[in-house]
């Protein structure tokens, strides 16, 4: 759900990151996302209100989040693990304020462009030796586009390098909105087959693909991002599809190809979430470089990992 421009949620800023665009950066994680990957790393993004995640080996018993909530929310389970009852918590955070152990943690948090603005901006020195900047992930930046747009614009007002990384399945207009205060957009593209892409993330991938051709008509630097899966989308014909359509219809020389990992599993435990992946092992080294072969004999530049 969009918010207001001023204000919006995000559940991470994560500095000093080498990825997700050039130089030294800092990644802004936004809330929410329309898209339901079955791989989905990051499940604490996928709904944009705040959540409660639990770790329990953190755990020290000491009760203090339960004193702390005034609203009788938290329930203490036969085996010493805290459960959040959503319908009654109002998400102010003093329960996992109070937790010293940082056991129970608040996955969430509305904040305003400012104060954004001021962690950015603390690490400006990083961005200007290293040709860095920030960039706008999530969940799914579209779907705060006001105030994605209102972040963007005071970065370039301060000079500093902006990207977004987005599944492309918003309206056009809400890119319309942000393009031109982008300089680049990492654009995820997961499977060719309308079909299977809505078996696999719970949207179908027209949108996406015809986002991808306006931006790129824009004159947009956009770089195509193909989050590979076992058993998801790693067939010959996929990859071969992908390679044509970023070749051919993008007109692109460039691919980063970015094999599926476990680290996410946990999240889903923290969250009382199943993970449906459980069985699936990340690919060989082996494999990775045969698909990567097969992107490059479509002339394209492949980049493992983003």
């Amino acid at each position: 759900m969009e918010q207001t421009a001023s204000r919006g949620i995000m559940f991470n800023i994560q500095k000093y990151s080498i990825h997700d665009g050039p130089g030294i950066r800092t990644l802004v994680f936004l809330k929410g996302c329309p898209l339901r990957c079955i791989w989905c790393c990051n499940p604490e993004s996928q709904f944009a209100y705040p959540e409660f995640g639990f770790y329990p080996n953190r755990c020290i018993g000491c009760r203090a989040c339960i004193s702390a909530c005034d609203r009788g929310a938290i329930r203490e389970l036969k085996d010493g693990s805290k459960f959040v009852e959503q319908e009654k918590c109002v998400f102010g955070g003093k329960c996992s304020e109070r937790c010293y152990a940082e056991a129970l943690v608040l996955f969430g948090k509305y904040c305003t462009v400012e104060e954004v603005m001021k962690e950015i901006e603390a690490d400006r020195p990083y961005y200007e030796k290293s040709g860095g900047g920030v960039t706008l992930s999530g969940g799914e930046p579209m779907l705060q586009a006001n105030f994605a747009c209102q972040l963007l614009q005071e970065c370039q007002r301060r000079a500093i390098h902006t990207a977004i990384e987005t599944s492309g399945y918003a309206r056009w207009e809400k890119f319309e909105k942000l393009l031109p205060y982008a300089d680049l957009v990492l654009y995820d593209i997961k499977h060719m087959d309308p079909t299977t892409h809505r078996k696999l993330t719970g949207v179908s991938n027209e949108t996406i693909l015809e986002n991808a051709r306006r931006i790129m008509r824009s004159g947009k630097k956009l770089i195509p991002r193909f989050p590979i899966v076992p058993g998801c989308n790693d067939t010959e014909e996929n990859i071969v599809a992908t390679g044509k359509f970023v070749t051919n219809e993008l007109g692109l020389k460039e691919i980063h190809l970015l094999p599926y990992h476990r680290l996410g599993q946990t999240k889903y435990e923290r969250l009382y979430k199943d993970y449906s992946l459980v069985e699936v092992k990340p690919f060989t080294h082996e494999q990775v470089n045969k698909f990567k072969k097969t992107l490059e004999g479509f002339g394209l530049n492949v980049q493992v990992g983003g």
